[in-house]
C-alpha cells in the first residue's frame, strides 16, 4: 500500500471547492431565484426542485452502478478532468431565464435542472469514489473529508457573499435574472479549470483488485445487509431534511420576517465561514471520542439550540446570524462525521457480505442524500404555499408564522430522529480499528 504525501491529499481535496461552487449556489440561491428572481410560484419552483433532486440522486445511483461494474478500468482521473467543461456548461443553464411563460417556461427550467444534474452525478460519483482509493489508512481518508469540507466552506462563503455583488458589478444592473446568470457563468469558469488540475494530477494510492458485486441486485443487497450503512443513512437522511428545511429558509426569513434582505446573504456567508473554523475542532474531537459518538453530540447541541430559538422571540437579523451561527457549528459537525464514516462502511459490508461495493455506496448514499433535499424542498415550498406565500409582497401574518413554526420545529423534528438512528451503527471506535482491506495492492 502506497501512502500518499498531504500536499497530494490536499490537492485532491481541493476538487470539493470546485463541485462546492455549484452545489451551493444551488443550494443557497436557486430556488430564492425561482420564486423572487424569475417569478415562479413557490408551489412549482419546490416542485421543480424537488424532481431535479429526486433525478439528481437516480443519476448518481446509475453512476455509482457503472462505477462499480468498470472499476478495474475506470480511471478516476481522466474522467473527472473530461467532465468539468460540460458540467460547467450545464450549472450556467441551470440559471438561464426562461423564455417562455407560464407551464412551458417551468418546463425550460426543469429541463435546464435535469441537465445539470445529470453532469454533476457524472463527475461527482467518481470523485467520490476516489476518496476510498486515495489512500488505504482511515486516518488519511478522515484527513481528506476534514479538508474537503473547508475547501467546501470556502466555496459557500464566495458564493453566499459574491453570487450578487460579481453579478450586479459585471452586468452593471440590478437585474436579478442577468445578475444571477453571470455569476453561474463566473463560478463554472473557475469550478472547472479546478477539476481539470484535480483530475489531471490525481494518482490512486490504493488499488483495490477484486471482482465487481457482479449486478446491481448483488450490490443492493450488500448495502441493505451492511448495518454500518443503513444505519448511518438513515441518520443522514433525517439530518439532510432538517438542515435543508432550516438554510433554504434563511433568505425567506431575513427578507420577510426582519426585512433586511441583505443581512440574509451575509447570514449565509457567516455560517459558511464560520465552518472554517468548528472543522478543525470535530476532526480533533473525533480522534478521541470516535464519530459515532461526535454525531450524538453534535445532534443533542443542534436541538438544544432549535429548542431555545423556539421559546424565544428572536426580532433582530443580529440575532438570527448568532443562531444560525452556533446551529451551523453543530451541523458542520453532522457533515464532517457522515463524510468520514461513510468509506468505511465500505470495508465494514466487505467483511460482513464478501462483496467489494464502492460506487454503489455513493452512488445509493447520494440518491438518499438528493431525495431527502427534495422532501425538505417540498415541504418548505408547500407548507410557504398553503400558507398564502406570494413573492415580493407583504407576507400576511399566518404566512410570517408558518415561517417561524417551518424554522423551528421540522428541523427538531428530524434531528432528533438522526440520534435514533445512529444509535444502531456499528461503527465504534474499536470497530473501525478492526475494519480494514482484506487485500490491496499498489
Amino acid at each position: 500500500m502506497t501512502h500518499p504525501s498531504k500536499p497530494r491529499l490536499l490537492l485532491f481535496a481541493f476538487g470539493d471547492f470546485a463541485f462546492n461552487l455549484y452545489w451551493q449556489s444551488v443550494m443557497l440561491f436557486l430556488l430564492f431565484y425561482y420564486t423572487d428572481a424569475v417569478n415562479l410560484p413557490i408551489a412549482v419552483a419546490a416542485t421543480i426542485y424537488m424532481i431535479a433532486s429526486v433525478w439528481d440522486g437516480i443519476a448518481n445511483f446509475l453512476a455509482g452502478v457503472v462505477v462499480d461494474r468498470r472499476q478495474s478500468v475506470i480511471r478516476y482521473g481522466p474522467l473527472l478532468a473530461a467532465g468539468a467543461v460540460p458540467l460547467g456548461i450545464a450549472f450556467v443553464l441551470a440559471y438561464l431565464p426562461p423564455a417562455l411563460p407560464g407551464l412551458l417556461g417551468a418546463a425550460i427550467v426543469l429541463a435546464g435542472q435535469l441537465l445539470f444534474r445529470t453532469a454533476y452525478a457524472a463527475t461527482n460519483v467518481p470523485y467520490l469514489a476516489m476518496t476510498a482509493r486515495v489512500s488505504p489508512d482511515p486516518g488519511d481518508r478522515a484527513l481528506v473529508a476534514g479538508l474537503r469540507m473547508l475547501f467546501g466552506t470556502s466555496a459557500a462563503v464566495i458564493v453566499a457573499l459574491g453570487t450578487v455583488p460579481i453579478g450586479r458589478w459585471l452586468t452593471g444592473s440590478a437585474d436579478a435574472p442577468r445578475t444571477y446568470l453571470i455569476a453561474a457563468v463566473v463560478f463554472a469558469a473557475i469550478g472547472a479549470a479546478i477539476m481539470i488540475l484535480v483530475g489531471t494530477t490525481y494518482r490512486d494510492c490504493s488499488v483495490v483488485e477484486r471482482p465487481p458485486p457482479g449486478n446491481v441486485k448483488a450490490a443492493l443487497l450488500s448495502l441493505f445487509r451492511n448495518r454500518a450503512f443503513v444505519t448511518l443513512n438513515s441518520a443522514m437522511i433525517a439530518m439532510i431534511i432538517a438542515v435543508t428545511v432550516l438554510g433554504k429558509s434563511v433568505l425567506y426569513y431575513f427578507k420577510y420576517v426582519l426585512s433586511d434582505p441583505q443581512a440574509g446573504q451575509l447570514a449565509l456567508a457567516s455560517i459558511s465561514a464560520v465552518s472554517a473554523i468548528a472543522i478543525p475542532v470535530w476532526m480533533l474531537a473525533g480522534r478521541f471520542v470516535g464519530l459515532r459518538t461526535l454525531w450524538l453530540v453534535a445532534t443533542t447541541l443542534a436541538i438544544l439550540g432549535l429548542a431555545a430559538f423556539t421559546m424565544s422571540d428572536v426580532r433582530t437579523p443580529a440575532g438570527m446570524q448568532l443562531f444560525l451561527i452556533a446551529m451551523q457549528v453543530f451541523i458542520v459537525g453532522l457533515h464532517f462525521v457522515f463524510w468520514a464514516m461513510l468509506p468505511n462502511t465500505i470495508e465494514y459490508g466487505e467483511r460482513e457480505t464478501g462483496l467489494h461495493v464502492e460506487g454503489a455506496v455513493f452512488g445509493v448514499a447520494a440518491l438518499l442524500q438528493r431525495i431527502a433535499i427534495g422532501i425538505a424542498t417540498a415541504i418548505l415550498g408547500w407548507t410557504y404555499a398553503s400558507s398564502g406565500y406570494v413573492a415580493n409582497v407583504q407576507q400576511s401574518a399566518e404566512m410570517l408564522a408558518s415561517m417561524r413554526t417551518t424554522v423551528a420545529l421540522v428541523p427538531l423534528l428530524f434531528l432528533a430522529l438522526s440520534s435514533v438512528a445512529m444509535l444502531f451503527n456499528p461503527l465504534g471506535r474499536r470497530t473501525v480499528g478492526r475494519v480494514r482491506p482484506a487485500a490491496a495492492v499498489t
